[in-house]
């Protein structure tokens, strides 16, 4: 064989076998992205409902629920999971239901389990979407959560994240409706709740409302704002005219406004407690300990996110 073609074949094996080699390294080759398990809950509505656990290694990232809406024309995702893989996977299962494309990303609040999965879906044509609070709240607390995540779940779940902040932004006060084709989005942010940019989406069509962080249920809500400024705005919330809600933990497609109800309860009972403790002089640490003991039963990951809860009341309730 002349030494021109033995060169050019030995170029070509290793060109196969490194072509070979790469297609074996898993969730970053989109083929062996195993789609997320979405459900359609109304006409074009679809709804992935995550386990209720911990953010840990064994989580996978996967632990707060997400979806997507189908217009005539495009396809709007509503969070994206708490790891890249998790992003790639719901990508994978919007393409194995249509071929529209994706148009919009919203992100419905801060926190990793909800904004960790952005980087499956930047891409051109698709516009990120949040409260008007959402990129400061990404730069200031971002960093901190991918440190403590790579420590919790390991770098390879970590590894890839970036912090994607919104362009098209919602004012509190302003709503800003999207339209998919012949569907039509509401988007509101809230003032200070579960945190300082809150954001629920209301498909018109269906009535169906995707919640976030502002609806738990069977979870344990998570004060990360205010729950004063969460109870005050409850009856505004009550009174968006869906049918169905999406929580942002817990089973997806629940009757509204009856999924409020436990939540409700659980923030109006820790608010009593915290007030009567501290009128007695208890401190943060008793409180921690003994506030809304009697929810305790009704809630998976209370003893993890009821203490913390307890700690941010008591500071702010100690004001008052």
């Amino acid at each position: 064989m002349p030494n021109g073609a033995r060169a050019s074949r030995h170029l070509w094996v290793a060109l196969v076998v490194l072509m070979a080699g790469t297609a074996r390294i898993g969730p970053a080759n989109a083929a062996d992205v195993t789609p997320l398990d979405v459900r359609e809950i109304a006409p074009g509505v679809y709804a992935h409902q995550a386990p209720i656990t911990a953010m840990d290694a064994a989580s996978g990232g996967d632990i707060s629920n997400n979806g997507f809406i189908v217009g005539d024309d495009s396809v709007a995702v509503i969070d994206t999971g708490g790891a890249p893989i998790v992003g790639k996977r719901l990508r994978k299962a919007i393409e194995k239901i249509t071929d529209k494309p994706i148009r919009y990303v919203i992100n419905t609040t801060e926190h990793p389990d909800y904004i960790f999965g952005n980087t499956a879906f930047v891409g051109p044509g698709i516009t990120f979407v949040g409260h008007r609070n959402l990129p400061r709240s990404m730069a200031v607390r971002g960093p901190h959560y991918i440190q403590t995540l790579r420590r919790d779940m390991g770098d390879a779940l970590v590894e890839g994240v970036k912090l994607i902040p919104p362009t098209l932004l919602v004012d509190v006060g302003k709503d800003r409706k999207l339209d998919l084709g012949h569907r039509i989005i509401d988007l509101r942010a809230w003032p200070m709740m579960a945190t300082d940019c809150n954001l629920t989406i209301f498909d018109e069509k269906t009535k169906t409302l995707f919640a976030g962080d502002l609806v738990y249920l069977q979870h344990v809500p998570v004060i990360d704002g205010s729950v004063l400024g969460w109870l005050k705005a409850l009856p505004r919330l009550a009174a968006i005219p869906a049918r169905l809600a999406v929580p942002g933990h817990g089973p997806v497609g629940a009757d509204w406004p009856q999924a409020l109800a436990a939540e409700k309860g659980y923030l109006t009972t820790l608010t009593a407690d915290l007030r009567g403790l501290i009128r007695k002089g208890a401190d943060i640490d008793q409180a921690a300990q003994t506030a809304a003991g009697s929810e305790a039963s009704k809630w998976k990951l209370f003893g993890i996110y009821n203490p913390r809860n307890a700690t941010a009341a008591y500071a702010e309730l100690e004001w008052e």
